[in-house]
């Protein structure tokens, strides 16, 4: 006798690859979140072999001028960071975050494979473009070049629609509302920073060396085979996923946008006849209806009728008010989204005048440091994930063991701290090149070991496993149901447009220390800028940030909590 669904184990709001509903037994976990992290290790793989050393390619090969390629590179990479918003948007509204990753991961191929073609052309290969001086008289054919930076371009959309879906369809696999899938998912975000880093590890151990030392068209098709293999890998666990379900017919973003435009027609409205409204409908006074109360004019319609499809419903109205919530977040992350900026290139320029010898005959990289930041988080994730969630969680009965919020506060403060440390440093930095009589020898080597700038690295490192993996949890679970991937792509715009507020920042501070004769904070001559002073302005402004995040995330009302 078969057994009825309903009385099996069945989880609400998901289904399997057919459209049936899906046991818990039988699909979703540990089991088909593994595939999904193979799936990003490879892609952030991909990803890293391409931005990670792009700029040394568009001034070697492609034979671009320095600023020339910081600034392709810098546009590329922003907009490679806004563009999760619209695969978002087409993944909630229209197509899924299931059949988004596919197309997404096609395009993604796509892109690396019409690079590593490029790359592999003799125009760019050529043995006569080696030399510096020779850059601009052997560079590749316009069309060529253009053809490059569409293929950059494909590959930016690619990762566009495949990293906020991927993220959210693999905690789409553990159910909110199951106490032992609850903890699962909030482990699931520890380990999946935890895989993108690791990826990220191996890019600039093994992948920027082949690029650099062996051949781009290698370093190039790697990314594009891992991508391939990636594709497979997602596919093979189709049968075990589980698939949310919309719960309304209606878009959400045309639900929310409804909400706002009853706002502004009935603007005149008195809190009077709300009140009578809400009391009509038998509104519940709990504590959300409180925050943005002026949301509540949507209840009403802009006539007085009551007509069906005119007014918004209360739920409607408390969807918008759970979006609106996260814009002072979102807001107050965007310092620790400037600072992050820093780490790939003043840091880096930092290490380039300082003692880089790891044994006689072997200096070190100084782009290569940034390794530590990743190996950090590889190295703290599982203590912060075994050792210190269960301690917390047994004084705070928080799954978690604290809440996503108070974990986005501690990593800004050690952010902050990591601008104290890089500020010491490059005073003592200073201090040397005065000592030594190289402030104006900037091609000489300072005798200070480069090993001095691990510890900002490394605090940078511990940071971003409190910030960045709270700040993913967060706009994930906070966000409506149906929004998780925009949710994922709110997240990611933070970063890029951290990135567009860090160059206004320091095309700001050049132009205004830059002034009769003197020495910008920026100057080429390191040994005469002032990147302390720069460091002290980002630790100030990260405290007073983080005084605003405080007072916003004290108020905040979560959506939905996991209890014990």
């Amino acid at each position: 006798m078969e057994i009825p669904l309903l009385l099996l184990d069945t989880v609400d709001g998901a289904v399997d690859h057919k459209g049936q509903p899906v046991l818990r037994s039988k699909s979703g976990g540990w089991r088909s979140a593994g595939f999904i992290i193979c799936v990003e290790v490879a892609e952030r793989f991909a990803y890293y072999g391409i931005s990670s050393n792009l700029i040394t390619y568009l001034t070697g090969p492609l034979g671009q001028s320095t600023a020339t390629a910081a600034r392709n590179v810098n546009t590329w990479s922003g907009t490679a960071s806004l563009l999760p918003l619209f695969g978002a948007f087409v993944a909630d509204s229209f197509l899924g975050r299931y059949r988004t990753v596919v197309i997404a991961s096609l395009i993604y191929i796509l892109g690396l494979g019409l690079l590593t073609l490029l790359s592999m052309l003799p125009s760019l290969n050529s043995s006569n473009c080696q030399g510096a001086s020779k850059f601009l008289s052997c560079s590749p054919p316009q069309p060529q070049v253009i053809l490059f930076f569409c293929s950059l371009y494909l590959v930016a959309l690619g990762q566009g629609g495949h990293k906020p879906c991927v993220q959210a369809f693999g905690a789409d696999q553990f159910d909110g509302q199951n106490a032992e899938e609850c903890k699962a998912k909030s482990s699931f975000f520890n380990w999946w920073y935890f895989s993108t880093c690791a990826g990220c590890l191996v890019t600039l151990w093994m992948l920027n060396y082949i690029q650099e030392n062996l051949s781009w068209g290698l370093g190039f098709g790697l990314p594009c085979i891992a991508m391939i293999v990636a594709l497979v890998i997602f596919l093979l666990g189709t049968k075990t996923y589980r698939y949310s379900i919309k719960e309304d017919e209606k878009s959400p973003f045309l639900r929310i946008g409804r909400v706002f435009v009853a706002v502004v027609w009935n603007w005149r409205t008195t809190p009077s006849a709300i009140a009578i409204e809400e009391e009509a409908r038998g509104t519940l006074p709990h504590q959300s209806s409180e925050e943005f109360k002026f949301l509540n004019k949507a209840l009403l319609a802009p006539d007085g009728s009551k007509e069906d499809g005119v007014v918004c419903s209360i739920s409607e109205v408390e969807e918008a008010k759970a979006v609106l919530r996260l814009v002072p977040i979102w807001v107050t992350s965007l310092v620790y989204a400037v600072v992050f900026a820093q780490s790939s290139t003043f840091f880096t320029k930092q290490g380039a005048t300082m003692d880089r010898k790891v044994v006689p005959g072997f200096d070190i990289s100084a782009a290569s440091l940034q390794s530590f930041i990743s190996l950090s988080i590889v190295v703290f994730i599982p203590v912060y994930d075994r050792i210190f969630v269960p301690i917390a969680r047994s004084c705070s009965r928080i799954p978690s063991g604290i809440t996503m919020l108070q974990r986005i506060g501690i990593g800004m403060l050690l952010s902050a701290a990591s601008m104290v440390v890089a500020a010491l440093v490059e005073i003592i930095r200073l201090k040397t090149a005065q000592e030594y009589g190289l402030v104006d020898l900037p091609n000489v080597t300072i005798p200070m070991s480069i090993w001095w700038l691990v510890p900002q690295y490394v605090l940078f490192g511990i940071a971003d496993v409190f910030t960045m993996v709270g700040l993913q949890e967060f706009f994930y679970d906070q966000v409506p149901n149906e929004l998780r991937s925009v949710g994922l792509g709110l997240y990611l715009s933070i970063f890029g447009v951290g990135s567009f507020l860090s160059s206004f920042l320091i095309s700001a501070i050049e132009k205004a220390t830059d002034v009769d004769g003197q020495d910008s904070w920026f100057a080429n001559n390191l040994n005469r800028a002032h990147l302390d002073y720069f460091y002290w302005l980002l630790a100030g402004l990260s405290i007073i940030n983080l005084a605003a995040y405080l007072y916003f995330a004290k108020s905040y009302i979560y959506n939905r909590k996991c209890t014990i």
